[in-house]
């Protein structure tokens, strides 16, 4: 078969003339010939495998600068890319999903048509908390930080060679959420910011690759704003049970999520911990945001992966439930993680959901 016009070409690889001008201009697929009279392009059948492949990452949604580094590498390292980039994509995705539910949810509760009838008053409520980190049995430094005060509650897990000063700055870029006021309204612009002030700190700190995982949840007096990047973790044991509030942002878990490992193959997994989101090293810093209601007697764990990569779920359980307060609770389940041969820093956070204190009743005067 000879040489095929542009309309041909266009007509068998799906491509319009249009695109295919536009891919010659940008050196994507140059054409097999162009008549020097005419000027028309005239394309090799053997062209089509690379103009359907440019088709393919274009619906995929890929940039034509990623395009053309992809068609530069051999089909093992392509394959690889596109991985990549579809796993990026996809965090994205859930990311703008897990905002939706959260502006859903957010909205509803400031809707007077979601409340048509006066509630009565809520029980006021108040957090009784605790935060341990530990180095380790194979560590020789400690990249982990983590924070519990009356408003807030953080855990950062530091990676590369500055992830102990990352994980630190991420938190303290946090704490001006316990003393700044804010209206209930402006909640999620409060979150917002300051996991953008997260992400500039963690940015500035002056070493190559230098990043964290942040999770951390405010307290609002009723509720839980939770903020979440990375594969550090979330859990509240209500009547009895444990429930983990987050989700794993890691090539790994996104593989479970499409069917392709089971939970039991995800655990033994040698890229368990590459992580796509993060703070910092040009990860995609878009975090999850939740609203937890909080009931009496609730606790929340926050911990780095430290410990649930280590420890199974059902002895977590048993000391979040067992533990004589929040203390008691992150010693015994640091100590649990270095019985398990501690290969990682662990850090925890613990926090109880408890009736506050009321007025004093003033005292009866003698007759």
């Amino acid at each position: 078969m000879g040489l095929l016009t542009i309309g041909a070409f266009a007509k068998a690889s799906r491509l319009s003339p249009k695109a295919l001008r536009l891919y010659d201009e940008l050196g994507l697929l140059t054409p097999a010939r162009v008549d020097p009279v005419t000027g028309y392009r005239l394309y090799a059948p053997e062209q089509l495998d690379e103009a359907r492949l440019v088709a393919w990452l274009r619906r995929l949604g890929m940039p034509l600068a990623r395009i053309r580094h992809v068609r530069a590498l051999d089909g093992a390292a392509a394959a690889q890319e596109i991985r990549a980039f579809w796993a990026r994509a996809e965090a994205e995705t859930a990311a703008r999903r897990d905002l939706a539910a959260f502006l859903i949810d957010h909205l509803s509760r400031k809707d007077p048509a979601m409340t048509p009838t006066p509630t009565p008053l809520a029980e006021p409520l108040e957090i009784r908390y605790a935060a341990l980190s530990d180095t380790g049995l194979v560590r020789e430094s400690n990249q982990d930080t983590a924070y519990a005060g009356a408003r807030l509650l953080a855990v950062a897990d530091g990676f590369g060679h500055g992830g102990a000063p990352a994980g630190a700055a991420a938190i303290d870029a946090l704490k001006p959420l316990e003393t700044d006021g804010f209206a209930a309204g402006s909640l999620l612009n409060a979150l917002e910011d300051a996991v953008e002030r997260a992400d500039i700190a963690v940015r500035g700190v002056r070493e190559d690759e230098a990043g964290t995982t942040l999770t951390a949840m405010l307290w609002t007096g009723s509720q839980l704003a939770l903020v979440h990047i990375g594969d550090s973790r979330a859990y509240v044991l209500r009547d009895g049970e444990l429930f983990q509030v987050t989700h794993d942002h890691t090539v790994v878990q996104s593989m479970v999520d499409e069917g392709r490992l089971s939970p039991e193959e995800a655990a033994s997994h040698p890229q368990r911990s590459l992580l796509i989101r993060a703070l910092g090293a040009g990860e995609a810093a878009t975090p999850d945001l939740r609203l937890h209601d909080a009931r009496p007697g609730d606790r929340y764990l926050l911990c780095s992966d430290g410990l649930t990569t280590v420890v199974p779920t059902d002895d977590i359980r048993q000391v979040i439930t067992t533990a004589d307060g929040p203390e008691r609770a992150v010693r015994e389940l640091v100590a649990l993680a270095n019985r398990c041969g501690g290969p990682d820093n662990v850090s925890c956070v613990v926090a109880d959901v408890v009736p506050a204190p009321g007025p004093q009743a003033p005292a009866a005067r003698a007759m």
